[in-house]
């Protein structure tokens, strides 16, 4: 934060408090004293901020920024001792291109992995692999939980996504009562780092000590969340650094590649094969629709009654969005879901969130699945993300990532023969003892100052 460049514009305070209803930053003082801070004058660690980076977004004059860790990185690739593997998460793929003059919507998949490799990354990973991951994981779980709800009714329900670490954070302190309802996976790029680290090293003969990580995220509470104890395994930390689009951008540019004159390059095997339900991870709804990709097929054995796949009534950039989905022609193990309608709300910026856990903490949710992206839109408009003027940009960037989604051969997560294959070899099973060990986690309660 440079105070020197803020003109009172009062811009970061309104996003927080009205668009996000967090309201962790204030006008403090008066006159000539003027300064936007936290309440008394506190870090932003020692209050109830959930680090979503929005503020950033709407500054205008940049007395904001993210924290910078592009020199972290830049030390690792020039390490001869370390091996630096990087992975991109889906929005970044949709958004980078507007850091060198392309339009909002414009996707950068091919340039974005040969960049990676020109910048001297030993392994360009897609974080789209480790939300295929957490598909097969974060069904499974939703599947034990429902199942256990029609058998024992001892089930915590609505079960609650818990990718997005600035909704992470926000429940923590708002809502620390109700952590129960939250998925025990870990995001999609703190599961690849565990695996990277776990299971990518083993194979390419590294300790795993000596396996740097580095994702590239639409987000800045992911540099909070990588610094989480819980997001560690064997006392080493899943991710080591996390840098922005923003951040990438800059990278780019030092380096002098003309990134508009690139080749389309490829991700690494095995762990840069992805699904299109990978794709919409970065758009409001698309977590569960994804999800529902997987569960339903296992529950049915048939593909989700949908046109090309897009539960409809999810997707858009509305606050709150509900469907309601009746379950038939269950398979035998699943009998018992014969019949069920399935609910399901979906939200993103915290406001929203509220309103749906307001709900639950009057025991008056109607739901069995919500999710919750903290920025608006979801990550294609996160904290990290190019600053656009385009009007409707968060709609072209949600284009993006479903043309993504619908060019691919692969559409479910189940389907990718890579995840298939480390399940085989290494996992064994979903929700076993390794996958609870390297890919779920704990959450904790937080105070609000």
């Amino acid at each position: 934060r440079d105070t020197s460049k803020c003109i009172l514009c009062r811009r970061c305070v309104t996003v927080c408090s009205e668009i996000q209803g967090v309201s962790a930053i204030d006008l403090q003082n008066r006159g000539f004293n003027t300064t936007v801070s936290p309440a008394m004058g506190l870090p932003l660690n020692n209050v109830s901020c959930s680090m979503c980076g929005q503020c950033v977004v709407v500054c205008p004059t940049g007395a904001l920024q993210e924290t910078d860790g592009t020199a972290k990185v830049w030390e690792a690739l020039s390490d001869p001792n370390v091996r630096v593997a990087v992975q991109v998460a889906p929005a970044v793929r949709a958004t980078l291109g507007e850091e060198f003059g392309l339009p909002a919507g414009g996707l950068v998949t091919g340039k974005l992995a040969s960049a990676l490799h020109e910048l001297g990354f030993d392994d360009v990973f897609d974080t789209n692999f480790g939300a295929d991951l957490t598909i097969i994981e974060e069904g499974s779980e939703l599947l034990q939980r429902l199942m256990s709800a029609l058998t024992s009714g001892d089930a915590v329900l609505p079960m609650m996504t818990s990718c997005s670490p600035g909704w992470i954070k926000y429940i923590e302190h708002f809502y620390p009562e109700q952590l129960n309802h939250l998925s025990t996976c870990k995001s999609p790029h703190t599961m690849l780092g565990a695996l990277i680290k776990a299971y990518y090293a083993r194979k390419v003969n590294v300790e795993p000590q000596n396996m740097f990580v580095v994702s590239v995220m639409p987000c800045t509470a992911k540099k909070y969340e990588i610094q989480r104890p819980e997001m560690q395994n064997d006392g080493l930390y899943n991710v080591d650094a996390v840098i922005t689009t923003r951040e990438l951008a800059r990278m780019i540019k030092s380096a002098g590649i003309d990134f508009l004159s690139l080749p389309d390059g490829n991700f690494d095997a095995p762990l840069g094969l992805s699904s299109g339900a990978a794709d919409i991870f970065g758009a409001t709804g698309g977590v569960t629709e994804a999800a529902l990709r997987t569960v339903w097929e296992l529950i049915t054995g048939n593909e989700l009654p949908f046109e090309k796949l897009h539960v409809t009534p999810i997707m858009g950039l509305e606050n709150i969005k509900t469907a309601a989905i009746t379950v038939t022609g269950t398979l035998p193990p699943y009998r018992q879901l014969e019949g069920v309608t399935l609910k399901i709300a979906v939200t993103s910026g915290l406001k929203g969130a509220r309103i749906l856990m307001d709900e639950i903490k009057n025991g008056v949710s109607q739901y069995h699945f919500i999710e919750v992206m903290g920025c608006p839109g979801g990550c294609i408009n996160g904290g990290g993300q190019p600053r656009s003027h385009e009007d409707n940009y968060r709609q072209k960037r949600l284009e993006a990532l479903y043309r993504e989604d619908e060019g691919k051969a692969l559409r479910k997560s189940h389907e990718n023969p890579a995840i298939q294959e480390v399940y085989k070899e290494f996992l064994k099973e979903p929700l076993g003892a390794l996958s609870h060990d390297l890919l779920h986690t704990h959450y904790t309660q937080r105070r609000r100052y």
